[in-house]
């Protein structure tokens, strides 16, 4: 169950579809980014975001200022029990500027009810700075 949810989170993230990402998430869902990562500094967002609708805001209307839609997430691996799952992947996109992204990510995704509940985002921030802004993070 925890692997097919995590599956559909991801795959809807990527699609960017309020109603897919909302049906995931708890009500006071939070996720956790690195403090100062490339794409909160870029869209001048927080990197914690606290709730479902935070959470829907940010992937269904501020990503997309930043990423064209074809974000992708290829996952390496993906290990899920009840409570947890932990995912590597690598997310590809296109910035708004037509240069290509390309980096790391480890999500940790903590599980409550049949929904996640808490997701702490681990990224290359130097590599993300690099590909968003032209410059060393």
């Amino acid at each position: 169950m925890s692997h097919d949810l995590v599956q559909q989170a991801l795959s809807a993230l990527a699609g960017g579809d309020p109603g897919r990402i909302a049906a995931v998430f708890t009500e006071d869902a939070e996720w956790l980014s690195p403090p100062g990562n490339a794409t909160a500094v870029a869209l001048d967002t927080t990197h914690h975001l606290v709730g479902r609708a935070a959470i829907v805001r940010f992937f269904a209307e501020d990503l997309p200022r930043l990423f064209t839609r074809d974000v992708d997430a290829d996952v390496h691996r993906l290990h899920a029990d009840s409570a947890l799952a932990v995912v590597e992947a690598t997310m590809t996109a296109t910035l708004a500027d037509g240069t290509p992204y390309r980096n790391d990510y480890c999500f940790v995704f903590e599980l409550r009810d049949g929904l996640i509940h808490r997701v702490r985002e681990y990224v290359d921030t130097a590599r993300g700075h690099r590909l968003v802004f032209g410059v060393p993070g």
